[in-house]
């Protein structure tokens, strides 16, 4: 069974996609950035967004009756690699007792405002 699970972000539908996908045991959440849904608005300091983009990925998974412990793999995307150092406190109290399978890739984003940006896989339990 295969399902999406929207967050209300003007870019979904303005692009054409979903912050999630469950498929089966599989939940693929989207390239999540800072952006508090709710109000549009992105914070100017990457700790910050990288805090939200965690809030915004966790909301996706309780949707999917998953939790940040089912996470197999993280990708994480920033213009500038310098600005990853700075956001591992905020990943590691996330991940740091789930040791998912991770890459971090330094790349343009689609938004100048965008420091960093997340994307998971996970698989629920049984």
């Amino acid at each position: 069974m295969r399902r999406a699970i929207l967050s209300g972000s003007t870019f979904e539908e303005q692009i054409g996609y979903a912050r999630a996908v469950v498929d089966g045991d599989w939940v693929h959440v989207s390239g999540t950035t800072g952006f508090d849904y709710a109000t549009m608005t992105i914070s100017d300091d990457v700790v910050a967004q990288a805090e939200q983009c965690l809030a915004n990925i966790g909301a996706a998974l309780t949707e999917a009756d998953c939790t940040f412990a089912d996470v197999v793999r993280v990708t994480y995307y920033l213009p500038d690699a310098r600005d990853f150092e700075p956001c591992w406190p905020a990943l590691r109290a996330v991940f740091g007792e789930v040791r998912p399978a991770a890459t971090m890739l330094e790349c343009g984003l689609a938004d100048p405002r965008m420091r960093i940006e997340i994307e998971v896989t996970a698989r629920r339990r049984a």
